[in-house]
């Protein structure tokens, strides 16, 4: 489907965006699900998930600038086996992204939200295979090949990647080493999605992949505004906010691939 353009979708496209932007500015993270996952409500899930390819990478460019180049190297050979298997995955997910069909896609995304949401939730304690990445084995260069392989290619075909931020938080980093640690590894990502966007022909036309690189301007915007408002929010409010806007879009994406609304 070709995105359809007039002022109320160029409108409610740039809100989209900048509100997943603020999210991942305050919370580190959300801005590819919350993005994705909120236009896939109005557009094709597949075309929603290449529109946001630039997006989604102009955000992670902005947020790695905050890392040292001391944490840069650091974070680069801890988790090096994690990109490498990640970004591999990537390009196996985006193969397969225009060979799924349109109403199954959009309750994937729905479950894959609501997954993520039921594992970045505190309230209620989750099975101990559910946090494989708190356990010894799990900080393991094998168990990063793994992890990053699958989550990579679920990013690749969906721009989920929730199981890479749950990973990651089990490092126990600070946030600010956290939100760094989780764009780099995005950042890496995404300039590979970039690539082989082009290579596998996903932009549906020339008018999606203009809107993708202008729709870069307010992602980042979002951004700047989700930082500013990071010191003035407690960390439980920011995880209740994204983890409701989640749980809305997620039931909704799967309310909608269901065909109950």
């Amino acid at each position: 489907m070709i995105l359809p353009v007039s002022w109320t979708i160029v409108a409610i496209v740039t809100g989209i965006v900048i509100v997943a932007g603020a999210t991942n500015g305050l919370a580190g993270f959300g801005f590819a699900v919350v993005g994705t996952m909120a236009l896939a409500t109005i557009i094709d899930p597949a075309t929603a998930v290449v529109f946001m390819i630039l997006p989604i990478l102009a955000v992670n460019v902005s947020l790695v600038r905050d890392l040292s180049r001391r944490e840069l190297r650091t974070c680069s050979q801890r988790f090096g086996p994690l990109i490498v298997a990640a970004l591999v995955g990537t390009v196996v997910g985006m193969a397969v992204l225009d060979r799924l069909p349109e109403a199954p896609l959009r309750v994937g995304l729905g479950l894959l939200t609501l997954g993520f949401v039921a594992t970045a939730q505190q309230r209620m304690p989750l099975p101990g295979w559910v946090s494989v990445g708190s356990s010894d084995f799990g900080k393991t260069p094998l168990a990063m090949v793994g992890i990053g392989g699958v989550s990579g290619a679920l990013f690749g075909g969906t721009n989920v990647g929730v199981q890479l931020v749950a990973y990651l938080r089990s490092f126990d980093l600070s946030h600010s080493l956290f939100v760094g640690v989780v764009a780099l590894v995005f950042l890496g990502l995404s300039i590979t999605r970039v690539a082989f966007a082009g290579v596998f022909g996903l932009y549906p036309s020339a008018a999606v992949a203009g809107a993708s690189v202008l729709a870069t301007v307010p992602a980042v915007a979002g951004v700047a505004v989700g930082k500013q408002l990071r010191t003035a929010i407690s960390d439980r409010a920011r995880r209740a906010a994204v983890l409701t806007l989640l749980s809305i879009i997620g039931l909704r994406l799967t309310a909608g691939g269901l065909g109950i609304a």
